[in-house]
């Protein structure tokens, strides 16, 4: 058996772009190559769940886990994968926050499938079907993983040592994270305090927007679509929502710079609970309209106008943070759950 450094990388609730982004490090693929032997890689290589049952506790020297935890499967792999592995890296926003999956959190598992599988225009359903844990077939009994009602992040299942923001995160810092693991594990290398967020930034993505900042207020907010924005000026002071003030720098501000403002992919900054909160309190202060003289409910009606062209506060604000949020997820039945269903 080879004696080099074993890695792996699982998908977990995520659209598959982690797992492409890993390519985007470039000729340094053929150093990770070199460097480690796969030991776990379902989306490039035929592995499969007993293969890392058979494997000694910590055989895996580095785990990159993405995606959420939207199943009792991805829940079971988490908690097999954390044991199998001495270092689990939340990898990506999915992992880190619960990002895009998590926004289903704003609604019950019950709505999910109703949306899905009754209302769906594109599907006929008039036995109103919805899949089922169990099903009993001539030939046994067929299962399926437990849809869970709640959206976690990893490190609300498991125990994670270091954090990847990004969705994806950059090759920049897909490399950092490596190199580390790498010089750690041949050289006896530092590796960094545990539960660190590796590779991204301590200042708010504005801080390195190369934008022009003029500290303007806003009278109106606007979809991408409905405007073409003024090269160089900041997009938040031309009303295109920019979560940018509210989100950790390490992006180089790709998306402000062509014109689309930052989505907070890369989680809040330092010392930040909740990133929604955030972005509204920073919109609160550039909201500019009436004066002092303006009566109170004329003025109140006034900010409402301003505040009710800003689509989807909900899933514009915690586009990426919903799970690790203060809220975790809307209450149903009066108490977060759904038919006593906790998870």
């Amino acid at each position: 058996m080879s004696e080099k450094p074993k890695l792996a990388m699982y998908w977990a609730a995520s659209c598959g772009g982690c797992e492409i982004s890993v390519l985007n490090i470039g000729d340094k693929i053929l150093i990770v190559d070199e460097v480690f032997d796969l030991a776990f890689f379902p989306c490039i290589a035929d592995f499969k769940h007993h293969d890392v049952e058979g494997y000694e506790d910590g055989y895996i020297d580095v785990c990159l886990f993405n995606g959420a935890i939207r199943t009792s499967d991805n829940e079971e792999m988490a908690k097999l994968l954390r044991k199998k592995s001495k270092v689990l890296v939340a990898y990506g926003s999915c992992a880190y926050e619960g990002c895009i999956p998590a926004l289903s959190n704003l609604t019950t598992k019950d709505e999910t499938f109703n949306t899905v599988y009754y209302e769906n225009q594109t599907i006929d359903n008039p036995n109103r079907v919805v899949p089922q844990v169990e099903t009993q077939v001539p030939e046994g009994t067929l299962t399926l993983p437990s849809f869970y009602n709640t959206v976690k992040s990893l490190d609300q299942v498991v125990d994670v040592d270091y954090y990847l923001p990004g969705c994806p995160p950059e090759p920049e810092q897909i490399w950092a994270v490596l190199e580390i693991v790498v010089n750690a594990l041949l050289n006896d290398g530092p590796l960094p305090p545990a539960g660190s967020i590796v590779g991204a930034g301590n200042v708010a993505v504005c801080e390195e927007c190369p934008l022009d900042k003029n500290v303007k207020t806003i009278t109106q907010f606007y979809r991408p679509y409905e405007i073409q924005p003024e090269p160089g000026l900041c997009l938040l002071e031309q009303g295109l929502i920019c979560v940018g003030p509210a989100t950790r720098s390490g992006c180089g501000a790709l998306c402000p710079q062509v014109g689309m403002g930052c989505r907070g992919c890369y989680g809040p900054l330092e010392g930040v609970d909740d990133q929604g909160a955030k972005m509204l309190s920073a919109i609160a202060s550039v909201v500019g309209v009436g004066d002092s003289t303006d009566d109170e409910f004329e003025l109140e009606e006034m900010i409402d106008n301003v505040m009710d062209s800003l689509a989807d506060p909900s899933g514009t604000f915690y586009r990426f943070s919903m799970a690790h949020s203060l809220l975790e997820r809307v209450k149903a039945n009066g108490n977060g759950t759904n038919g006593g269903e906790v998870k």
